[in-house]
């Protein structure tokens, strides 16, 4: 059976039992003389028009009852709209001509036209005009058909009054067929069967992949820090966070939103703090106008010195702190052994440790500055493969590349 996620009505909420036999219709103050008029009708038109959004699929249906004046179902009609850009009030409004062509069909001269929305209830009185084309030319049909009746009086339902049509209406939505759910393709995973829904595009290029892959991706991206692009091969347009957000996990949120704030802060003018618990990132910039070397943390609160990257030496200037410690930190001496096993290197501009996964020796450093990654030398002053003739050198061909060196590197 179908489950309505999210109905789209203009009604106020029914129940889906008949009004009593003999309960009286009861309307506002201003529509008294019109009440009046109604009652001598023999017969009430109630109508509905509804509209369901599912997932994938927008459901329109609608449902005409035509009653006595003691609300003995006399008539009753029920059908799909298969229009998927329809509105709830453009379902009212067809409703409303479908009951009262079949009135006009019956040979019924007066009746009562029972309306449960403020916004028809003016549409059919004349005391409001209509904006949309769509609505207008309803509007005219309805105010066309009318003519071929006696009389057609409105009538506002109260509360307390339901709408015999709103359980037809529901009735020939559940009896139109579903369509079955689009499936794609993912070209990273190769499944051929997946929801259209569960599919993401991306914004600039339109390439398609599954939500998995494409969270995948991101996730490989952000743990070694490349730039975020469309996974679509040799396809360069980026991926920004405001269109992927709805696919992330709070942990990928989290990275992304902290590479951002890196991203904000220039290489050379980032800080970190020496806390080990910590770890906060800040900027130059924070400490701006501040006198002297010592700086608090402004995540915990720990005290530590700009200059020498350490927690705050008290009593010590930094030249007396580094005299009495000459020697690397435990943990600084674990990464100085780990960057020489595994042949790492560090940029000497902005101290950071890089690794080379494939490519020429030529690197690239994220701060700009471009080295060498065999001699750790810059980019052009070595003869490792950067397709560079030094000048000044007249028969190079005798001059022997340098011998590889290991560095022994560590952020002190």
């Amino acid at each position: 059976m179908m489950e309505f996620h999210n109905i789209k009505t203009s009604q106020r909420n029914y129940k889906f039992l008949p009004p009593k036999k003999g309960e009286k219709l009861q309307v506002n103050m201003e529509e008294q003389g019109a009440l009046l008029r109604a009652r001598k009708s023999l017969y009430r038109l109630y109508f509905k028009g509804l509209v369901i959004e599912e997932t994938t699929v927008t459901l329109a249906g609608f449902g005409v009852a035509i009653c006595g004046d003691k609300d003995d179902l006399v008539f009753d009609m029920k059908g799909p709209i298969h229009d998927p850009s329809i509105t709830v009030l453009e379902a009212e409004l067809i409703a409303l001509k479908c009951g009262l062509k079949e009135a006009v069909s019956m040979q019924i001269k007066d009746i009562s036209i029972c309306c449960d929305d403020d916004q028809i209830f003016e549409l059919v009185m004349g005391r409001s005009t209509p904006e949309q084309e769509s609505i207008a030319l309803l509007m005219r049909d309805v105010q066309g058909i009318r003519k071929y009746l006696r009389s057609s009086i409105p009538v506002m339902l109260t509360r307390n009054h339901d709408n015999f049509a709103y359980e037809f209406a529901i009735e020939a939505i559940l009896e139109m067929p579903v369509p079955p759910a689009q499936k794609e393709n993912c070209s990273i995973c190769m499944k051929d069967d997946i929801n259209a829904d569960q599919m993401f595009h991306v914004a600039k290029c339109g390439h398609m992949f599954c939500s998995d892959c494409v969270r995948s991706h991101i996730e490989a991206r952000l743990s070694t820090r490349y730039k975020l692009r469309c996974p679509g091969i040799r396809c360069k347009s980026p991926l920004t966070y405001g269109h992927c957000v709805n696919i992330l996990t709070p942990e990928l949120k989290e990275k992304w939103e902290k590479m951002i704030n890196e991203d904000l802060i220039p290489v050379t003018d980032r800080v970190y703090c020496p806390n080990p618990r910590c770890s906060a990132l800040m900027s130059v910039a924070d400490f701006s106008g501040l006198m002297g070397v010592r700086r608090s943390c402004v995540k915990c609160g720990k005290p530590f010195c700009i200059n020498c990257k350490v927690p705050w030496h008290i009593n010590l200037s930094c030249r007396q702190y580094k005299r009495l410690h000459p020697n690397p930190t435990e943990n600084d001496g674990k990464l100085r052994d780990l960057a020489n096993e595994e042949r790492w290197r560090q940029c000497r501009k902005c101290q950071h440790m890089i690794e080379r996964s494939s490519g020429c020796p030529s690197m690239i450093c994220r701060c700009g500055h471009n080295f060498c990654y065999h001699c750790g030398g810059d980019a052009g002053l070595c003869y490792h493969g950067h397709d560079f003739s030094p000048p000044r050198l007249r028969n190079p061909t005798r001059i022997r590349s340098p011998t590889r060196m290991r560095f022994f590197f560590g952020c002190f």
